[in-house]
C-alpha cells in the first residue's frame, strides 16, 4: 500500500487557496521548485496529473477537482490529532470582521481549519468595507479586523503584510474610449484608486455596476460589464488580471492589516490574530 504525503496534500491545498505556485511557497517556507516537485511526487504516488494549464495560471483538473476536498479531510483529521495531544484548550468568543473579498476568495478554507482545531471558541465573521472596519465609531463591533490599509507606515494600525493591486476582467474593454467600471459602492479603496489612476492618465471612465459583495462583482465582470480592481491575492481564480497594460495604469501596493479591539477573550482573539497572519502573511 502506498502512502500519500501530508505535505504534499497540504501543498496542493495551498496553492488552490493563495491561487499559485510562488505564493504557496511564500506561505509554507518553500521555495517554487520545491512545490512544484511536492505536486509531481504527489502526482506519481497517485498516477495521474492534477493541474492544467489556463491562460498563465495552473488550475487543478479534473483530477485535482476530484482529490482537493478528500486532501482538505485528510488534512483535518492529521490537524486535529496533532492539536488533540499538543495543544493547550482555547475557548471564548471571537467577532471578526473581514472585507467581502477576503470572505470569498481567502479565508474560508483559513476559517474552518481554525475551527477544526479549536472547537471550543464561538467565531462570528461579518464582511465590511475596510473604512468601516477600521472607524472608530465601530471598533466595538469586532473584537479582531482584518482589513485594507493605504497607509503602509500607520502606528495605529501596523500593516502586517503588502499586496499588489491590479485590474481585473476583460482589460480589452479598457481599449474603449470610455473605460467601463464595475466596483463597490462610494468609499471602496479599491474603487478611489482606479478613479485616481484612471485621472491621473488622463482616461475617461463610467460606473456602470456597483456591489459591495465580490460574488456580484464577479458575476458582472464574467459579463462583460466592465473591469475592476482588486488585491493580487484575492482574485477569483476564474478572472484574469494585470498590475498595468498599455492602456491602463500601474495602480501600487495595498497594506492589510490586523487589528485587535478588545480584551475580552484575549487569548482567543491573539491565537485567531496569529492565525490568520501566519496562513496569510
Amino acid at each position: 500500500m502506498k502512502n500519500l504525503s501530508i505535505d504534499g496534500l497540504r501543498t496542493l491545498v495551498t496553492v488552490v487557496e493563495v491561487g499559485g505556485f510562488a505564493k504557496a511557497g511564500e506561505l509554507l517556507g518553500l521555495s517554487q521548485p520545491a512545490v512544484s516537485l511536492q505536486i509531481k511526487r504527489l502526482e506519481e504516488q497517485l498516477g495521474c496529473k492534477l493541474f492544467k494549464k489556463q491562460g498563465q495560471r495552473q488550475v487543478l483538473n479534473q483530477y485535482g477537482e476530484l482529490l482537493l476536498p478528500q486532501a482538505k479531510q485528510m488534512l483535518q483529521f492529521n490537524d486535529g490529532i496533532i492539536q488533540q495531544f499538543t495543544s493547550e484548550s482555547v475557548t471564548g468568543r471571537v467577532r471578526l470582521g473581514i472585507p467581502s473579498e477576503f470572505a470569498a476568495r481567502i479565508l474560508p478554507a483559513i476559517i474552518g481549519d481554525f475551527v477544526s482545531l479549536y472547537p471550543d471558541v464561538a467565531l462570528e465573521v461579518k464582511s465590511r468595507l475596510s473604512k468601516h472596519l477600521l472607524s472608530v465609531s465601530r471598533q466595538d463591533q469586532f473584537d479582531l479586523v482584518l482589513a485594507l490599509n493605504e497607509d503602509l507606515s500607520s502606528s495605529n494600525y501596523p500593516v502586517f503584510m503588502q499586496d499588489q493591486l491590479v485590474w481585473v476582467g476583460d482589460l480589452s474593454l479598457a481599449q474603449q474610449q470610455i473605460v467601463t467600471l464595475v466596483t463597490a459602492p462610494e468609499g471602496c479603496i479599491y474603487r478611489r484608486r482606479a478613479i485616481e489612476a484612471l485621472q491621473q492618465a488622463g482616461l475617461q471612465y463610467r460606473i456602470v455596476y456597483s456591489n459591495a459583495d465580490l460574488t456580484g462583482l464577479t458575476a458582472a465582470l464574467k459579463e462583460g460589464l466592465g473591469i475592476t480592481v482588486l488585491a493580487k491575492s484575492t482574485v477569483p481564480a476564474t478572472l484574469s488580471y494585470q498590475a498595468q497594460t498599455a492602456f491602463l495604469p500601474e495602480l501600487g501596493q495595498i497594506g492589510i492589516s490586523l487589528v485587535k479591539n478588545t480584551q475580552e477573550s484575549a487569548h482567543a482573539v491573539n491565537k485567531l490574530a496569529e492565525f490568520i497572519a501566519l496562513r496569510l502573511g
